[in-house]
């Protein structure tokens, strides 16, 4: 089987995947994906879209992510891995959709105005 890529994002965090098959492994920025995602819930996240549709250990990704910090870039890859899931076998996706894992989240941060602080929060009015 050849290699399949596809792409995840999440507020600034763009993750570009590559799927292949083997036994499992996660390759995040030429770094283990435990180790680059130490927290539990992180790895949970990771490992997620690949419970769901029982392909525990039967694909090795191997991801370059960029951009955000690290809950968006868990969140872009874990989008990248459930569609590249999907281009493998397409029957995945009612699984993966069920979840909410097939959805980009729109969310992302509210531009600062002028005249203003921040997006909403504005200068300490006085009206004498």
């Amino acid at each position: 089987m050849a290699n399949t890529n596809s792409l995840g994002r999440r507020k600034t965090a763009v993750a570009r995947v590559i799927l292949t098959e083997g036994s499992g492994n996660i390759t995040v920025n030429g770094r283990d994906g435990n180790e680059y995602f130490p927290i539990t819930m992180q790895q949970f996240k990771l490992q997620q879209p690949f419970k769901l549709t029982d392909t525990v250990g039967k694909y090795d990704v191997v991801a370059r992510v960029d951009g955000g910090g690290i809950t968006g870039q868990v969140d872009a890859l874990r989008l990248g891995i459930a569609r590249a899931l999907v281009k493998i076998d397409p029957e995945h996706k009612p699984k993966l959709k069920a979840e909410e894992l097939m959805t980009r989240d729109p969310r992302a941060v509210e531009r600062k105005k002028f005249g203003q602080k921040k997006a909403r929060k504005r200068y300490q009015f006085s009206k004498r």
